[in-house]
């Protein structure tokens, strides 16, 4: 009955999460995406690897020391997404070298990759999907060491 509704009076657009981790009539999701309360902190890859679109059903991912929310992409950093092993995780290895493989992805109790042997050519790979984060992702936060 709703599709009808909706198709006589316009509703259109609305987004479902493939898996049905996230209930599309929640209050959360009816908030737009500038109503959406965004509280920067730092995370420690511990922290972070809860933010997996799993265990809860934001996703974020750290690029060079920055934490994105990608919760958005989440066609593609999602659990049933091309690039899932990215969320959760620091994935600036694997975006500077093009590759989506797993070994490119540090897990949580191991350090920060402090991205020394990188090329020039990484680099600056690296550098542009910075850019494309920044520019498409809300920043919500810092990756820091245990320690820190």
């Amino acid at each position: 009955m709703s599709f009808l509704v909706n198709l006589l009076f316009g509703k259109v657009n609305v987004q479902q999460d493939p898996t049905g981790l996230v209930d599309s009539n929640s209050a959360a999701n009816n908030l737009t995406e500038a109503e959406q309360p965004v509280v920067e902190q730092k995370f420690t890859p511990k922290m972070l690897n809860k933010y997996n679109g799993h265990d809860d059903p934001r996703i974020f991912i750290a690029v060079k020391g920055n934490v994105y929310d990608c919760t958005k992409g989440r066609q593609f950093y999602g659990p049933s997404g091309p690039y899932n092993n990215f969320a959760g995780h620091d994935a600036s290895r694997g975006l500077a070298r093009n590759s989506f493989e797993i070994e490119n992805v540090k897990e949580w109790h191991q350090p920060i990759d402090d991205l020394k042997d990188l090329t020039d050519k990484e680099r600056v790979a690296l550098d542009d999907w910075e850019a494309h984060f920044k520019n498409k992702y809300a920043l919500v936060g810092q990756l820091i060491s245990e320690n820190q």
